[in-house]
């Protein structure tokens, strides 16, 4: 079992930051095969924003490359998303998931929510 909590969430003005933080506990991070941020914002579906493997591979959704940043802390078994000029369009609850791939499990957290103002 993995239990995720995120912190960091907030109200924020268009262009401003904010840094998600998403503090991982049951297992090690060395041990999660990858770890990821999504959202979800009203009415629409739940998708992915960035992840980041056990290799320290990244990826991230196009609607957010060049502004977040995906990064991890071993020694803290924390995962961060730092979160740049933001827009009101990133407006949404945004989620921690970890995937373990023995056993093909994936664990959410309950959600942090951000809001960004025009």
């Amino acid at each position: 079992q993995v239990q995720l909590v995120e912190s960091g969430g907030g109200l924020v003005q268009a262009g401003g930051s904010l840094r998600l933080s998403c503090a991982a506990s049951g297992r090690s991070l060395f041990s999660i095969n990858a770890m990821g941020w999504y959202r979800q914002a009203p009415g629409k579906q739940r998708d992915l924003v960035a992840a980041i493997t056990r290799g320290d591979s990244t990826n991230y959704a196009d609607s957010v490359k060049g502004r977040f940043t995906i990064s991890r802390d071993i020694a803290k078994n924390t995962v961060y998303l730092q979160m740049n000029s933001l827009k009101p369009e990133d407006t949404a609850v945004y989620y921690c998931n970890a995937y373990v791939a023995a056993g093909e499990m994936n664990f959410w957290g309950k959600g942090t929510l951000v809001t960004v103002s025009s």
